[in-house]
Protein backbone atom coordinates (compact mmCIF):
# COMPACT_ATOMS: atom_id res chain seq x y z
CA UNK A 1 0.00 0.00 0.00
CA UNK A 2 1.23 3.50 -1.00
CA UNK A 3 1.79 6.05 1.69
CA UNK A 4 -0.45 9.78 0.20
CA UNK A 5 2.55 12.31 0.39
CA UNK A 6 1.31 15.64 1.12
CA UNK A 7 2.80 19.05 0.18
CA UNK A 8 2.26 22.31 2.48
CA UNK A 9 3.00 25.36 0.71
CA UNK A 10 3.62 28.68 2.13
CA UNK A 11 5.78 31.95 1.10
CA UNK A 12 8.84 31.24 3.11
CA UNK A 13 8.67 27.77 4.33
CA UNK A 14 9.70 28.82 7.87
CA UNK A 15 6.53 29.15 9.85
CA UNK A 16 3.21 27.85 8.78
CA UNK A 17 4.27 24.76 6.51
CA UNK A 18 7.20 23.59 8.60
CA UNK A 19 4.34 23.39 11.57
CA UNK A 20 2.23 21.71 9.23
CA UNK A 21 4.62 18.72 7.91
CA UNK A 22 5.85 18.22 11.58
CA UNK A 23 2.22 18.17 12.80
CA UNK A 24 1.06 15.67 10.47
CA UNK A 25 4.14 13.82 10.39
CA UNK A 26 3.51 12.93 13.98
CA UNK A 27 -0.21 12.39 14.06
CA UNK A 28 0.01 10.24 10.96
CA UNK A 29 2.60 7.71 12.85
CA UNK A 30 4.27 7.08 9.03
CA UNK A 31 1.18 6.62 7.77
CA UNK A 32 1.03 9.58 5.20
CA UNK A 33 4.22 11.03 3.53
CA UNK A 34 4.51 14.95 4.76
CA UNK A 35 6.69 17.93 2.56
CA UNK A 36 6.59 21.33 2.78
CA UNK A 37 8.15 24.08 0.61
CA UNK A 38 7.71 27.93 -0.09
CA UNK A 39 7.74 30.18 -2.79
CA UNK A 40 10.29 32.32 -1.52
CA UNK A 41 12.16 29.77 1.44
CA UNK A 42 13.86 32.29 3.93
CA UNK A 43 17.22 30.76 5.20
CA UNK A 44 15.67 29.21 8.48
CA UNK A 45 12.75 28.23 10.19
CA UNK A 46 11.26 31.19 12.19
CA UNK A 47 12.89 30.94 16.08
CA UNK A 48 9.40 31.42 17.60
CA UNK A 49 7.65 29.13 15.49
CA UNK A 50 11.13 26.40 16.26
CA UNK A 51 10.10 27.31 19.92
CA UNK A 52 6.13 26.34 19.92
CA UNK A 53 6.89 23.26 18.24
CA UNK A 54 9.87 22.25 21.26
CA UNK A 55 6.82 22.49 23.87
CA UNK A 56 4.89 20.18 21.78
CA UNK A 57 8.31 17.34 21.75
CA UNK A 58 8.48 18.10 17.96
CA UNK A 59 11.75 19.01 16.80
CA UNK A 60 12.87 21.73 13.90
CA UNK A 61 16.83 20.83 13.65
CA UNK A 62 16.65 18.90 10.82
CA UNK A 63 14.41 21.50 8.88
CA UNK A 64 15.23 23.41 6.43
CA UNK A 65 13.55 25.76 4.05
CA UNK A 66 12.77 24.25 0.58
CA UNK A 67 11.95 26.15 -3.02
CA UNK A 68 8.67 24.89 -4.13
CA UNK A 69 8.96 24.00 -7.67
CA UNK A 70 6.60 22.07 -9.98
CA UNK A 71 8.08 18.67 -9.20
CA UNK A 72 7.64 18.82 -5.59
CA UNK A 73 4.04 19.16 -6.24
CA UNK A 74 3.96 16.81 -9.50
CA UNK A 75 5.29 14.17 -6.68
CA UNK A 76 2.08 15.01 -4.48
CA UNK A 77 -1.18 13.57 -3.84
CA UNK A 78 -2.67 16.51 -1.61
CA UNK A 79 -1.34 20.32 -1.88
CA UNK A 80 -1.99 22.23 1.11
CA UNK A 81 -1.54 26.32 -0.14
CA UNK A 82 -0.96 28.54 3.01
CA UNK A 83 -0.50 31.89 1.64
CA UNK A 84 1.59 31.59 -1.63
CA UNK A 85 -1.13 32.49 -3.73
CA UNK A 86 -0.81 32.52 -7.67
CA UNK A 87 3.17 31.53 -7.04
CA UNK A 88 1.78 27.85 -5.99
CA UNK A 89 2.00 26.06 -9.08
CA UNK A 90 -1.16 24.34 -9.86
CA UNK A 91 -1.47 20.82 -11.82
CA UNK A 92 -4.85 19.00 -12.79
CA UNK A 93 -5.72 15.89 -11.04
CA UNK A 94 -4.01 16.91 -7.66
CA UNK A 95 -6.63 17.64 -4.57
CA UNK A 96 -5.60 20.98 -3.04
CA UNK A 97 -6.97 22.79 -0.11
CA UNK A 98 -5.88 26.49 0.49
CA UNK A 99 -5.65 27.17 4.45
CA UNK A 100 -6.19 30.51 5.04
CA UNK A 101 -3.44 30.62 8.19
CA UNK A 102 -2.23 33.78 9.85
CA UNK A 103 1.56 34.33 9.22
CA UNK A 104 3.55 33.90 12.11
CA UNK A 105 6.60 36.11 11.03
CA UNK A 106 6.95 38.95 13.42
CA UNK A 107 4.50 37.43 15.70
CA UNK A 108 4.95 36.66 19.91
CA UNK A 109 4.82 33.65 21.39
CA UNK A 110 1.31 33.08 22.41
CA UNK A 111 0.29 34.09 18.58
CA UNK A 112 2.33 31.80 17.58
CA UNK A 113 0.85 29.27 19.83
CA UNK A 114 -2.58 30.02 18.38
CA UNK A 115 -1.46 29.78 15.15
CA UNK A 116 -0.10 26.32 15.83
CA UNK A 117 -2.89 25.22 17.36
CA UNK A 118 -5.06 26.09 14.41
CA UNK A 119 -2.50 24.57 12.41
CA UNK A 120 -2.68 21.17 14.40
CA UNK A 121 -6.58 21.12 14.30
CA UNK A 122 -6.54 21.40 10.35
CA UNK A 123 -4.00 18.60 10.08
CA UNK A 124 -5.85 16.26 12.27
CA UNK A 125 -9.02 17.01 9.99
CA UNK A 126 -6.73 16.55 6.87
CA UNK A 127 -5.37 12.98 8.33
CA UNK A 128 -8.92 11.79 9.00
CA UNK A 129 -9.72 12.51 5.19
CA UNK A 130 -6.66 10.53 4.21
CA UNK A 131 -7.40 7.23 5.05
CA UNK A 132 -9.12 6.98 1.76
CA UNK A 133 -6.01 7.94 -0.61
CA UNK A 134 -3.37 4.80 1.01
Amino acid sequence: MTRPVVLFACIHNSGRSVAARLLLEHHAAGTVEARSAGSEPKAAVNPVVSEVLAERGLSTDAEVPTHLHTDVVQAADVVITMGCGETCPFLPGKRYEDWPVDDPAGQDLDDVRRIVGDIDGRVRRLLDTLHSLG
